[in-house]
This record gives C-alpha cells, structure tokens and sequence, in this order.
C-alpha cells in the first residue's frame, strides 16, 4: 500500500498541504474521501463536546473558507480541477452534518453514512457545483451542499425518532 506523494512545489509540511490533504489522510492510496471523512470524526467529536454544536457550525464554516485557500493552492500545484487526496472538503461538509447530532457513536456513524452517501451520489445543488464551479470554490462547495444534505436528514430522522 504505497501512498501517494504531493506535489513538489509545495511538500508534506507546507500548511496547503497539511490543510488539503487534512494532515495527510487524503494520501491514502484507496478512498481517500473516506478516509478524509473519518479523519474529521474525532475533531468534530472534541469540538462539539468541548464548545458545543454552535462551535461545530462555527469551525465548519471556518474550515470552509480555509480550505478554499488550501484547495485551490493545492489543486493549482496539481494541475488538476479537484485531485482527490484533497479532503479538507470532506472536513468541512461532515463537520456540517454533524452539527445537529448528539454525541452518540452510533449517531455520528449515522451522519458519516449519511453525509458519504450524499458526497457520493451528489444531489442537485452538489453536482452543479462539482461540474461548473473551479478553483478552491468548486472543490469546497459541494461537499459542504452535501453535508447541508446529510445535516437535512440527519435532523429529520432524529426529529421522527423523538416524536415516537
């Protein structure tokens, strides 16, 4: 299992790619957009039970505006529109659909399936943002629809599961 390597002119300890690739997760050499995902468990954990859900919103927006800049430095210094050991996108659209979660294992397991799911199979306003979009904006945007997605859902099936 050899993982990949980032570009040259910007190396492992430069923050682009420390912030892109999310301290090196998204250098995994298979699924590194889950890999990303998971990585992003345990901060969005520590945050929410340290500061509360505000404060998870808060670092999710935060870590939005951050990885614009690291993406599109990163993605500039590939020479590709959204290379894939960027995951700071997945940082901040699975810390979005966390927001509204409890800290229970099983319902952060629900929300990072949830929030994968709709990364993956990206939903309208996602896919549009995917195709038409460039730069640091096109690789963050639509993970963070999709987590606005998986927070929807999320919040929805906790909502009806309190109702009954």
């Amino acid at each position: 299992m050899k993982f990949s390597a980032p570009p040259p002119s910007l190396g492992f300890r430069h923050p682009a790619t420390l912030i892109a690739t999310w301290f090196g997760a998204g250098l995994a050499p298979y699924a590194p957009g889950t890999w990303g995902s998971i990585a992003a468990l345990p901060f969005a954990w520590a945050i929410a039970f340290c500061f509360g859900p505000l404060a998870l919103l808060a670092a999710a927006i935060l870590i939005f505006f951050i990885g614009i800049w690291a993406a599109g430095r990163y993605a500039q210094a590939s020479d590709a529109k959204d290379p894939g050991q960027i995951v700071v996108d997945e940082v901040a659209g699975q810390w979005l659909a966390l927001v509204a979660v409890p800290l229970d294992p099983f319902a952060y397991l629900a929300a990072f399936g949830l929030f994968r799911l709709c990364d993956i199979a990206k939903p309208w306003p996602a896919s549009w943002a995917d195709r038409k979009l460039g730069g640091g904006v096109g690789v963050m945007l639509d993970d963070m629809i999709a987590g606005g997605y998986a927070l929807l859902v999320i919040h929805i099936i906790l909502y009806a599961i309190t109702m009954f």
